[in-house]
């Protein structure tokens, strides 16, 4: 594995701009170069199903898909892809279309000769997976690599001849034995995976290809790609990237959990063409994917350029490490990020207000009670506070109404601008507001209590905030950090989106000690999304994870419907991780890091994992939810839900 630097994983981690790479042709488009960045999907119908392949690939190019996706686990339906697209282009359509190939390199080189791209996964394409420890020395590990070339040079040098693009799309959950025996399951080996595949097309001077680094783990996702590209420039190349988090579930979590992982590639320059993977209709995800590219329109995009006298970064950008901050008053230091309501502008605060940020009051009870999804700290500016509330409960409001009305009452604390930090007694907890474009943080030296909050009107804010960073390590400042982010959209849906990518970005590179989201949307909306963000970073657990895929022609059951009914029985689950799996081509791997699994492996039966061990073969699929539950109690990590 070569060497990577921290500096060179994007073009300027202080200053967006987009990663240049070479441009190659799939038929009648281009991706990458200056290409515009391309938003492709997946059918979910059988690809030996002519008319329903035919008819769902016009309704996702009719909602924009620009690359459509096909599953060929055989070479019938290999050969099949060519009438497939005969009835598309009678019907007026000449969207390129793409052959996905997993463990069958002899249906690779059928679809090459009728679409536009194929796509192998270096996992299994000519190793097998068999969840087995190799010890490998390196003479037997050289062999292997001789095995690999011979397989799949044929497929270079006959998508060479035709013209034929490749995506060599390596997947976390299905790295190759021999992979995971040498690099472990890592970013490291996902990398390696792909870059062995690579250097046989570099070798046969083949170069119309895209190398995509996808993982169900947000953090894993985007470590893998930083490590590539900057592999990659190491070694002289620069190929597309084909971004997109793999069995990121459905709704809110779905589209929170891509946007974290796809936005912060994209934050940084780095992404020629995206797939968000959604458990619903393949036709739903377009209209998501636009939303998120539309933070990234240069037409939109504020500059605000920064000048950076360090080359070195506050963070390893291959590698996950909260930065260093101190515990004040419980936040900060090893405590999970904080979550912020913000009720300032209602015009009388009741306890109906509170309802949306997880915290439920009980009338006949006069009792509080707190959801796991419950915030920490309410923000009330100028407002009057006569409700009572949780001892959990943290309140902030301006120094003016501090000073006047709260100063001797527990809990609550001061938001203070720089100029009134001075005002505050020595070693007093408070809130310091702090405005991103002031790069200067060594006043807070004096401050050691003060609790910084990080805003900025600028849309460039992973970049700000990242110089604050800079700032804070180059002071040997540990105060900690709370960052704000306010996504001037009215549709709930591209707020979810934007906000995620403003605060995923910056928590994967471990800089964050509490998130305080703003916007025109519901208060359960911005809590919501508060909360599914660091879900979907790891770094505050509040609820259950379901990693499912979003279907493809091999799927053997409904998984919209199945998801559904599995989570309506766990969603108390908290830090649970279930993975649901349509076939048993990726499932096993896919859902490595489940605590549980639901995999289809034939019409109507189910295997039930346990992380990745089958422990159930073969349930009836009208059975197999009220098993899972079973196996999930049998195992200890069942609750009972919690009764209001």
């Amino acid at each position: 594995m070569q060497k990577t630097t921290t500096e060179n994983y994007c073009n300027d981690p202080f200053n967006r701009s987009r990663n240049v790479t070479n441009e190659i042709q799939v038929g009648n488009i281009s991706i990458g170069g200056q290409s515009p960045i391309r938003i492709q999907s997946m059918t979910t119908a059988d690809t030996m199903d002519t008319q329903m392949s035919v008819d769902e690939s016009i309704r996702m190019i009719q909602e924009g898909c620009e690359l459509v996706r096909l599953t060929a686990p055989s070479k019938k339906e290999a050969e099949n892809l060519a009438e497939i697209k005969k009835r598309l282009l009678k019907e007026g359509y000449n969207t390129p279309l793409v052959a996905d190939i997993h463990f069958t390199p002899n249906a690779a080189e059928i679809a090459a000769k009728h679409v536009e791209k194929v796509r192998v996964n270096p996992g299994n394409y000519a190793d097998k997976k068999k969840f087995e420890t190799i010890e490998y020395t390196d003479e037997s590990y050289s062999e292997a690599l001789n095995r690999i070339e011979e397989k799949f040079t044929p497929l270079v040098l006959l998508c060479k001849e035709l013209g034929t693009a490749m995506r060599i799309g390596t997947n976390h959950g299905s790295l190759s034995d021999r992979i995971l025996s040498r690099y472990g399951d890592t970013p490291n080996g996902m990398v390696e995976s792909a870059m062995e595949f690579l250097r046989i097309c570099f070798k046969n001077d083949f170069h119309n290809v895209v190398i995509s680094m996808k993982a169900s783990n947000t953090l894993v996702m985007v470590q893998a790609y930083r490590m590539l590209v900057s592999i990659m420039k190491e070694q002289g190349m620069s190929y597309p990237l084909h971004l997109g988090v793999t069995e990121a579930g459905d709704g809110e979590d779905g589209r929170i959990k891509s946007a974290v992982g796809i936005g912060a590639l994209l934050e940084d320059g780095v992404g020629d063409t995206i797939r968000v993977s959604l458990t619903e209709k393949p036709e739903a995800e377009m209209p998501v994917a636009r939303k998120l590219l539309e933070k990234f329109n240069p037409e939109v995009y504020t500059p605000f350029s920064i000048n950076v006298n360090s080359n070195k970064l506050p963070y390893n950008p291959f590698y996950y490490k909260k930065r260093e901050s101190n515990s004040v008053d419980n936040i900060g230091g090893q405590n999970v990020p904080v979550v912020f309501a913000d009720l300032s502008k209602v015009k009388t605060i009741k306890p109906s207000h509170f309802f949306g940020f997880g915290l439920n009051y009980s009338v006949p009870l006069d009792k509080w009670n707190l959801t796991d999804l419950a915030a920490d700290i309410v923000y009330i500016g100028e407002q009057q506070l006569n409700v009572k509330l949780p001892g959990t409960l943290k309140v902030l409001c301006s120094y003016s109404n501090w000073k006047k009305n709260f100063v001797k009452r527990p809990g609550f604390y001061p938001l203070v601008k720089k100029s009134e930090a001075s005002l505050i007694k020595q070693n007093s907890v408070f809130f310091i507001k702090h405005n991103a474009e002031d790069s200067d943080t060594s006043y807070l030296t004096k401050f050691p209590n003060a609790i910084v909050v990080l805003d900025t009107q600028h849309s460039n804010k992973t970049q700000l905030y990242r110089h604050i960073h800079l700032s804070l390590a180059k002071n040997k400042l540990k105060n900690p950090v709370i960052i704000c982010s306010q996504p001037a959209v009215e549709d709930p849906e591209t707020f979810q989106l934007w906000a995620a990518s403003d605060l995923g970005s910056l928590l994967i590179d471990g800089f964050g000690d509490g998130v305080w989201l703003r916007g025109n949307q519901t208060t359960q909306q911005i809590n919501n999304t508060a909360f599914g963000v660091l879900q979907a970073t790891r770094t505050r657990i509040s609820k259950t994870e379901y990693i499912s895929c979003p279907s493809c022609g091999r799927t053997l059951f409904d998984l919209q419907e199945t998801t559904s009914k599995i989570r309506s029985k766990t969603a108390h689950l908290k830090g649970l991780k279930i993975g649901i799996m349509g076939c048993i081509v990726n499932g096993p791997g896919e859902m490595a890091d489940a605590d549980y699994g639901y995999v289809g492996t034939g019409p109507g039966k189910i295997h039930l994992y346990k992380e990745q061990i089958v422990v159930r073969k073969n349930i009836p699929e009208e059975n197999a939810v009220d098993e899972l539950i079973a196996l999930i109690k049998e195992n200890g990590d069942w609750t009972e839900p919690k009764t209001s």
